[in-house]
């Protein structure tokens, strides 16, 4: 399979513009991400895939948590600095209002729903590191735009803020 083309193929999947943290003995790290998906409701479980190079994935690793925020249509500055390579911690972080879910894990404020997950199960794929995690706490907003990138393009749905 040409890589190009499957990553062209993906573009085409609009998904839900995230950002996951995690927080602990590893250090404070989070990072954009797209490919976060429902598993189950009993127990309530999340998947999310990190790439292997990144801190962020030997950082839940090692810590054992990790939180999705899911962004709102007004945050996409927010998913920009997240995505920015090379940019450290300190610099990610220092946007926005965070504050910690009780294991820790670095939540949104004003996120559409964040969830805290304690981390259940890894599965290495190809350059992806497969987390489930088993989520612990939900914070969610009154209402929102979402935000889901589609075509290389950030895009707002649903109701506006009233």
């Amino acid at each position: 399979m040409d890589k190009l083309l499957f990553r062209a193929a993906m573009a085409q999947l609009g998904a839900a513009v995230t950002i996951v943290t995690t927080d602990g003995p590893a250090g404070r790290f989070g990072s954009t991400a797209s490919a976060v998906c429902s598993v189950s409701d009993d127990p309530g479980s999340v998947l999310v895939c990190i790439n292997r190079n990144s801190r962020l994935n030997t950082a839940i690793i090692e810590n054992k948590v990790l939180a999705i925020n899911v962004l709102g249509g007004d945050q996409e500055d927010l998913s920009g600095t997240f995505a920015t390579p090379g940019l450290g911690s300190q610099e990610r972080f220092a946007k926005g209002e965070w504050r910690a879910f009780d294991n820790g894990t670095p939540l949104l404020s004003d996120a559409l729903v964040s969830l805290s997950c304690s981390l259940h199960h890894i599965q290495e794929v190809g350059s992806h590191g497969v987390f489930i995690g088993h989520v612990e706490e939900v914070h969610m907003r009154e209402q929102g735009e979402g935000l889901i990138y589609f075509g290389r393009q950030y895009h707002r749905i649903g109701p506006v803020a009233g």
